[in-house]
């Protein structure tokens, strides 16, 4: 699907955003949520509210639910889906190990009990009239997340799951979102098999839908486990490079990917010919605020590789840990850097 944004080099972010302190513990992955029964949904939906008025007093130009109803990206889908226990809980090495994760059971045919996402994006929907994007866990990192005691096969499983987020996403296509943007982590990870089975599934994922694709593959959340692997990677993250040419050839529409202060040469971006560029020019991983330069240099180097109107300025992750104030000086370093960028790069 082509894109239509107006402006050069319009800003989004990755998916999450913080969450208010009455509504869960902040500064925390998997946080518990401090309400409970209709209090609980009433406090998600207020929150989702000040998720869009927080992006678009920024200058956010295509905007998110932030996240703001999910307790964590993945298990957020989760649970709407019978075949899951989530009392049978397995401690996982996940990402290849790289850190440990309590996670649910897969014991049955997995099935939709009922649309997921529909009161968020119909609400994010019906308060912003700017271009709505969503976000939903890929199946690679689905099936990194949860452990199997029924398929043996986790191919078999990722494309269970690839059926189950097709159903979700033409729901929320119909619901006027834009672009949904499928969370693949654990591309960076299982890099032969994400350019194989992996964009496949999401290909599953993706059939039929009348909406913008989008798959992010990133290095992590800020957290220190991400941060300690990244320090054994090397001067140069190539990762990107093994699986890009399969992404280019895919029948996804944009590729949404860490840049700054990475150490991923700007290069690879040529691998991604044709599609749009969601350019992380905003760092979860510190509380350092970027200033409008630094996200407008980043642009400026991408553009050498990536033609301009393809590029998306975009945060390099999620920014669910963070703390809220930081979080809202980041995106509004965001708005001015790519205003910056269209001056500079027009």
């Amino acid at each position: 699907m082509p894109t239509t944004y107006k402006a050069l080099f319009p800003t989004t972010v990755a998916g999450s955003l913080p969450k208010p302190a009455w509504l869960a513990e902040p500064n925390k992955l998997w946080a518990p949520w401090r309400l409970k029964g209709d209090e609980l949904d009433a406090g998600k939906d207020d929150a989702t509210l000040l998720a869009i008025n927080l992006q678009e007093d920024a200058g956010i130009d295509i905007v998110g639910d932030g996240e703001q109803a999910r307790q964590h990206f993945v298990h957020g889908f989760l649970e709407a889906i019978d075949g899951i226990d989530f009392d049978k809980r397995v401690e996982m090495g996940i990402r290849n190990d790289r850190y440990k994760a309590m996670c649910p059971t897969v014991v049955g045919e997995l099935k939709l009990r009922h649309r997921v996402h529909a009161r968020e994006a119909r609400l994010a929907r019906a308060h912003t009239k700017r271009p709505l994007k969503f976000t939903l866990p890929g199946p690679m990192t689905i099936v990194d997340t949860i452990a199997d005691a029924h398929y043996g096969d986790r191919v078999k499983m990722a494309f269970a799951f690839a059926d189950l987020l097709n159903e979700e996403a033409r729901g929320l296509a119909a619901d006027g979102v834009d672009v949904i943007q499928f969370d693949e982590p654990a591309f960076n990870v299982y890099m032969d098999a994400a350019a194989g089975w992996g964009i496949e599934a999401l290909h599953r994922a993706i059939d039929g839908v009348k909406a913008q694709s989008a798959v992010h593959i990133c290095y992590g959340y800020g957290i220190p486990a991400n941060i300690q692997w990244k320090a054994t990677l090397g001067s140069e993250w190539r990762q990107y490079e093994t699986f890009f040419p399969a992404l280019a050839k895919s029948r996804i529409d944009q590729v949404s990917l860490e840049c700054i202060n990475s150490h991923v040469p700007m290069s690879v971006l040529k691998l991604l010919d044709g599609k749009d560029v969601l350019l992380g020019a905003i760092d979860v991983a510190t509380d350092r605020i970027e200033t409008p330069e630094d996200v407008a240099a980043v642009i400026g180097k991408a553009a050498e590789y990536v033609p301009a109107q393809k590029i998306i300025a975009c945060t390099n992750c999620g920014m669910a840990p963070m703390r809220r104030e930081i979080a809202a000086l980041k995106l509004d370093a965001l708005a001015r850097g790519a205003a910056l960028a269209r001056e500079r790069y027009r």
